[in-house]
């Protein structure tokens, strides 16, 4: 019998045996085996690399974020400047618009970086808890508001405007999804009211709207350097403290002041009140964005006389030795006089003239000067046209026609009565009596050092005026008109504007003011002041301004500029000079005002005849007028009777009498 285990062993061993290629796939088994190991090794490595790498950026080493990976408009941490040695120099890289700097370096306007949140709604997961994250980072927001914005079924929404930039990374580091950053910049004004109609504004695209802003649009937005102004930011607000005093102690309606340097021309200061926060310039009313120095027209007054004495004598008509007649002149039914309170001799000297600010004696020196003289005069000294100044808000003077340039309107212009000007344009025009006879262009900018630390000079002109000033007096005339606006300080109406060692030189005016539908207004004036300091060595014209103020018991029941606008510009100089490097000189005052010294009456010199009684040109100018005046008028009563019906104003301009608003026009410096 056969054993069935007999073959076992043999099948045993026959298994274990490999056939048809089972060894060639075990090996490639193996191979695979050990390269997915090396594989995986690898990977432990690299991961174990990049798990070290995170470790130390992140918890032993953390790095900051890359400037790609946050918004670009948030600004690098500033650098400490205690002593202030950048100040000048600001100029931040996330905004567009340069700033506007003073004089010294003080920031007046600049542009901060903003930004504004916007959302996704469709991609909110929780409309309420994102809402609920952004009021803890913008606590004015309105949460249920907000909520309600990001429900809606759109793809997009402002959630917040003009956020700062901690306030956007506060947002950011909340990670909502959805929540995007729109990059911009907002226009502000550190200094508040400073010089805030010289500034104007900026609008929502942040482009100029007004003031310097508007002039100076392109260049703010081409060229990221600083535009530094001529203004002086301590002179400012001195200014500003005391013609707000004097508003408010006169209880004037407006006002405004001007500092300028007679030399470059450059405005230091420009002040008209009443003024407004630069930041608030969308709210501000139009009364208190109304530039008074640049825009407002008013009639200058007996502060305009200046203008004609200087125009007589650069023109040779008339010499300070001359006399006038103060007796009041008569024109058809008008009458040009003094006040009642004055009582003046009947022929006044040039100086006189001057000082005791007569308007019938002003009227006869241009009489004897003529029109066409006048009219050549004015417009060659700007007062024909816009001042030529850095704001577009400069308006254009207000004068008569030329062609209806008559006797009457000769005499009236020669005291301030029947053209309106801005302030600006008297404080150029004073500027130039008293600088050698240059007529400057005023600026808002600040004078271009050259490179030997000077400014470009005129061909014969002082050290630092600009190339561009027009000599219109010589030099021998702008002394004696500077030693004329001293007198009338020392001596005439403007005796309250002095300031002991300053040695002030100017011109009060005094004009009743035009009423809405015409004619003069009793007792309600402009009072003015333009005048000149140090007047032996001029370096700053002021001009100070007071509309419609109100008698004080101080001023014994004046509103006359000797007793408002006179002591104001006082006040003013006495504070701001030595702010401007100037001290009073007191130790030299006999002989500084020995060489400012003037007679009332000057004596004739041998040879010449003098303008006065019995020889006066102006005077038969005006015997002559009258005739041919009378003789229209005779021919005028004999016509028909069409011609008789003419209205009398019609018959008033043919005469050259209706620029004459009331039958007495009386005149106060």
């Amino acid at each position: 019998m056969t054993d069935p285990n007999h073959d076992q062993p043999a099948r045993r061993a026959q298994d274990t045996i490999p056939v048809g290629g089972s060894l060639r796939t075990l090996m490639a088994q193996d191979r695979m085996h050990a390269r997915l190991v090396v594989v995986a090794g690898v990977f432990c490595i690299l991961f174990s690399a990049i798990g070290l790498k995170l470790t130390l950026a992140t918890i032993i080493r953390p790095m900051p974020p890359q400037q790609q990976q946050i918004a670009p408009q948030v600004p690098p941490i500033p650098k400490s400047d205690p002593k202030g040695m950048i100040a000048g120099d600001i100029a931040l890289p996330q905004v567009h618009r340069a700033s506007i700097i003073d004089r010294s370096g003080q920031v007046l306007a600049m542009s901060l970086p903003v930004a504004q949140v916007y959302a996704n709604p469709q991609e909110m997961i929780d409309a309420t808890d994102a809402a609920h994250k952004l009021k803890s980072a913008l606590p004015t927001l309105n949460e249920e508001e907000t909520k309600r914005r990001l429900s809606l079924n759109k793809q997009f929404v402002y959630l917040a405007r003009d956020i700062s930039p901690a306030q956007e990374l506060a947002i950011n580091n909340l990670g909502i999804p959805g929540i995007y950053f729109e990059p911009g910049e907002r226009r502000r004004y550190p200094m508040g009211r400073v010089a805030a109609q010289i500034l104007g504004g900026v609008d929502i695209d942040d482009h100029g709207v007004a003031g310097v802003e508007r002039f100076f649009d392109k260049r703010l937005d081409s060229d990221r350097a600083p535009l530094r102004l001529s203004v002086d930011v301590r002179v400012q607000n001195v200014v500003h403290d005391e013609l707000q005093s004097a508003m408010d102690t006169f209880q004037a309606i407006g006002a405004c002041a001007i500092v300028m340097d007679v030399h470059t021309g450059e405005i230091i200061t420009m002040v008209s009140l009443p003024d407004y926060d630069a930041n608030d310039f969308g709210r501000a009313s139009p009364d208190s964005r109304f530039n008074r120095a640049v825009t407002g027209m008013y009639e200058p007054g007996s502060t305009f006389k200046l203008q004609t004495v200087a125009m007589a004598l650069q023109e040779g008509v008339a010499h300070i030795w001359d006399s006038f007649s103060s007796t009041p002149i008569k024109i058809g039914r008008f009458t040009i006089s003094d006040m009642k309170a004055d009582h003046f001799a009947p022929w006044l000297s040039l100086p006189e003239v001057m000082a005791y600010s007569s308007n019938p004696a002003a009227a006869h020196i241009a009489l004897d000067a003529g029109a066409a003289r006048q009219q050549d005069w004015l417009r060659n000294m700007g007062f024909f046209s816009r001042v030529p100044v850095e704001l577009p808000e400069a308006g254009r003077p207000i004068i008569p026609s030329v062609h209806n340039w008559g006797v009457s309107t000769t005499m009236t212009v020669a005291f301030g009565h029947g053209v309106a000007e801005p302030p600006l344009s008297i404080v150029r025009g004073t500027a130039a009596t008293a600088n050698g006879g240059f007529l400057l262009r005023p600026t808002l900018v600040a004078a271009e050092a050259s490179h030997d630390g000077t400014t470009p000079d005129a061909p014969d002109a002082a050290p630092g005026m600009p190339a561009d000033a027009e000599r219109l007096i010589s030099a021998a005339n702008s002394d004696i008109l500077r030693k004329i606006l001293r007198l009338d300080v020392a001596k005439g109406t403007g005796q309250k504007a002095e300031s002991p060692g300053y040695y002030v030189g100017g011109k009060t005016g005094t004009a009743e003011k035009i009423g809405p539908h015409g004619g003069y207004l009793k007792h309600v004036n402009v009072s003015a002041f333009t005048g000149i300091f140090p007047m032996n060595a001029p370096r700053y014209a002021i001009y100070v301004m007071l509309d419609s103020p109100k008698p004080t018991a101080q001023t014994h029941g004046w509103t006359t500029a000797g007793w408002n606008a006179a002591p104001t510009a006082s006040h003013m100089i006495t504070r701001i000079a030595p702010m401007l490097g100037l001290f009073p000189d007191t130790q030299h005052t006999a002989a500084i005002e020995a060489s400012l010294a003037i007679p009332m009456k000057p004596a004739v010199p041998r040879g010449y005849r003098a303008l006065g009684p019995g020889y006066d040109p102006g005077t038969a100018h005006l015997h002559e007028h009258e005739r041919e005046a009378t003789g229209r008028h005779a021919h005028t009563s004999r016509g028909t009777a069409d011609t008789a019906q003419v209205p009398a104003r019609n018959l008033h301009a043919r005469n050259d009498v209706d620029s004459l608003p009331a039958p007495h026009l009386r005149n106060r410096g």
